[in-house]
């Protein structure tokens, strides 16, 4: 199995880092062609309008949106579920996405960088207890269309309840970042996910 991950902007290394420690092989992918070798995509945190722009200009937001539509599995984490998302409200008037999730995100919802914070988040679908979940001027969801399910909420603090991890359908998306964590079962979660579609073609 090959995973790429979106390698433009952000932590890409570390992503590598934890598909490959979940038994899978894990490439960057800079370029259009480069997505035919791969069966999934993880799309890192970073800074979600660099990485639009970077998406546009190196000819990669038409082809993502094409795999996404026939079913391609990706994963994004931070700005990753920024780029997965409809819409997105606090972002650039010219800001893209990849339009994969039926959902309303709004971008550093929780603030600026030193608003940066760590929490434990219950993940549906995940065993093994709650998740400790780093949280880097992270947005969250605000709305999410009927064929979206919630995974996870923020359970304390002024944030409570506010929804932090998605799935739709072969599309999973994470508010916070889980290749920081040493904790892969976020990863190991979406693996499965990539062999559940692999087996239904």
């Amino acid at each position: 199995m090959n995973i790429g991950v979106l390698a433009l902007q952000g932590d890409v290394r570390e992503h590598l880092s934890a598909l490959a420690e979940s038994d899978v092989l894990a490439r960057p992918i800079r370029r259009p062609e480069e997505l035919a070798d791969v069966e999934a995509l993880v799309l890192p945190g970073g800074e979600s309008t660099a990485i639009s722009h970077l998406a546009v200009s190196f000819g990669l937001l038409d082809p993502i949106r094409k795999r996404i539509a026939d079913g391609m599995p990706v994963y994004g984490s931070c700005a990753g579920m920024i780029m997965l998302a409809t819409d997105v409200l606090d972002g650039r008037p010219d800001q893209e996405t990849f339009q994969g999730i039926e959902m309303t995100v709004r971008r550093n919802a929780f603030g600026r960088q030193i608003d940066s914070f760590e929490a434990s988040v219950p993940i549906d679908d995940i065993a093994g207890g709650d998740f400790h979940a780093v949280f880097i001027r992270a947005p969250w969801v605000e709305q999410v269309g009927d064929d979206v399910r919630v995974l996870g909420r923020v359970n304390d603090g002024p944030s409570a309840g506010r929804i932090v991890a998605v799935r739709q359908g072969n599309l999973l998306a994470t508010a916070f970042h889980p290749e920081l964590t040493g904790d892969l079962r976020v990863h190991r979660y979406f693996v499965e996910m990539v062999r559940q579609a692999e087996d239904a073609r």
